[in-house]
Order: structure tokens, then sequence, then C-alpha cells
């Protein structure tokens, strides 16, 4: 664990929350991105809440509305939660943010992984977060790049690269700025490809295809497994600034580790439940970060990483 982790969850636990009243039962809901299985993130945010002395049934009660796979569904979701008059709401990704954003100003916001909060407008300052929004924050900005660069490195002769992008999502704007950035350093031609629905996505994989694009890299709030799936199918190399993204069946991902993210945002519901206000949680960025490939997909395109990049990966998936 790195130093600046030790400083932020001695911040969280710090003797003075014991000094602060637990409610008999706290209500939490849970807003995710719909594009994403919700599976892992509530296995977690569950299994880091019973750490904390939250039990299911006994002085917890969690939410999770049932049309979590419809992205358009957030802002009614969000307006639900508010209705059910939680105590806290848990979002996970940007879309879902925003939602709870626009749903209440009142109700205390946990982010457990947001794409650069203060870019999309969610809150003015990491360190001032102000309002009812706080929790945990992302460095996907900053990461877009580095993936980009991994793909300079695996394919040193290619030249169209695609970025693949959310239309409903806050972080697009910020997302395609740093995907041209980091194309224009590396060399690569860059075609944006807009997603406005996921029924979308065979058909600008096909477009792609037909226009020679030769790697993609997919905004993290897109379905990515489906995205891992129909660029492995094209043929295509492809990556994700989202640490699922490789056991989803892409080729490789420089990204957060989500389990900081969760083990954060548990540790955010549990001060907010005893009594700190949000506006007086500094928001925190991730520190750890991680290169992962998966070799199944490599062998399926025919492709084959250089052993130096394979000797700086955490995890390779054979």
């Amino acid at each position: 664990m790195k130093r600046r982790d030790v400083i932020v969850l001695l911040a969280l636990s710090a003797a003075p929350r014991l000094a602060l009243a637990q409610p008999k039962t706290a209500t939490i809901g849970v807003l995710v991105t719909g594009n994403r299985d919700p599976a892992l993130f509530l296995n977690a945010l569950a299994s880091e809440m019973g750490k904390l002395g939250y039990s299911e049934g006994k002085n917890l009660r969690t939410i999770v509305p049932s049309r979590l796979h419809d992205a358009s569904a957030l802002p009614a979701l969000a307006a639900g939660l508010v209705n059910e008059r939680v105590d806290v709401i848990v979002t996970w990704l940007t879309p879902a943010v925003r939602a709870a954003k626009q749903a209440t100003s009142t109700i205390p916001i946990v982010m457990a992984g947001a794409g650069d909060p203060v870019a999309t407008g969610i809150v003015s300052s990491l360190a001032q977060p102000g309002g009812n929004i706080t929790g945990v924050g992302s460095a996907t900005s900053e990461l877009v790049a580095k993936n980009i660069e991994l793909l300079r490195e695996l394919l040193p002769k290619a030249r169209k690269l695609a970025a693949l992008a959310n239309e409903g999502d806050l972080f697009t704007a910020t997302f395609v700025d740093q995907s041209k950035l980091a194309a224009s350093r590396q060399g690569f031609e860059l075609a944006v490809k807009t997603i406005r629905a996921s029924g979308d996505l065979p058909s600008a994989f096909t477009e792609l295809k037909d226009g020679g694009i030769e790697a993609v890299i997919v905004q993290p709030s897109l379905p990515v497994k489906r995205c891992a799936e129909l660029a492995a199918a094209a043929g295509m190399p492809s990556t994700s600034p989202i640490e699922s993204y490789v056991t989803d069946g892409g080729l490789l991902a420089y990204a957060n580790r989500t389990a900081d993210h969760y083990r954060l945002a548990a540790t955010y519901v549990d001060r907010i439940l005893r009594g700190t206000a949000p506006r007086d949680l500094p928001i925190q960025l991730p520190t750890n970060f991680e290169l992962r490939f998966n070799l199944r997909t490599a062998r399926a395109i025919g492709l084959t990483v250089q052993p130096a990049l394979l000797a700086r990966a955490d995890d390779v998936i054979e």
C-alpha cells in the first residue's frame, strides 16, 4: 500500500468517528451505469460494508433498482431512490453520478469511480467538493493517453485508430479530447465513433473495419464486454482504461485498481452515516494502476504481444 493510501484510510477512519452516532438501520440506494454488469461492484460494496460493521437486514437496508441494464432509465431510477428517502446514494461511473446529481441536491451522493469529476462539472474542487457529492474519482483522462501509448508499442506500424465514445456520458468530451491528443503524439490517425445505444455497436464495428481501422480504444461507460467481443470478431486489437476490460475479453487495459474504489466508497458511506457532511470529505483519486493483457484474445486475432510488454504486466490471462 502506498503512503498516500495509508493517509487516506487514516483520515477516513480516524478516532472522531467513534463519537458519532451510527443509525439503527441505514438505507443506501445503489445506482450504476446501465451498460455494465453490476454484480462485481454490488458484491464488493456489500463485503466492504460488512467489514465496517453493517449487516443487511440488521442495521443496513440496500435498495438496488431492478432496471440496472437500461442506461436510459437512470434518471427515473435516481428519482425512485430519492422517493425512497435513502440516507445515501452510491453511484458507479459518471452517467450514474449525473443522474443522481440531477435527482437530488440534499441526499448525500458517494461516487465509487467517476471520470474526472472536476472536468465533467460534477464538483468544482476535489479538496472542497461542497454540496452533497463526494467519494472516489478516477484518473481516466491520463489513462486514455497511456492506453493509446501501449497500443502504439504493441502495433508499431499501425496508422488508423478509432475512439469509441458514449454519447450519454458527461466524460465523453474529455475522453475524445484526450484521445485526439494522445493519438497525435503517437502518430495515429484518429476516427471518433459516437455510440447512442448498445444496438448501434455491431454496425459501428462493421463501419470501422470497412474503414481500415487497425485498433480501438473504448470509453469505459460503454458496454465494454460487447465491445471486446466485437473487436475480437473484427480482428482488431482493443483497449479500455477500465480494469475489467481484459476479463471481459479485451486485449489490454491500463487502469485504476477498482478494488480500491469500492473499499474507499464504503468508507465514505460509513462516515456519512455517522454524521459527517459530504462537503467535508475531500474526493480521492486512485494511486494504484495495473497493466493487464488477455493472451487468449491476442491469439484469437493473430497477434503476438512482445515479451518486453508482457514483462511489465501486472496480470496476464493465458
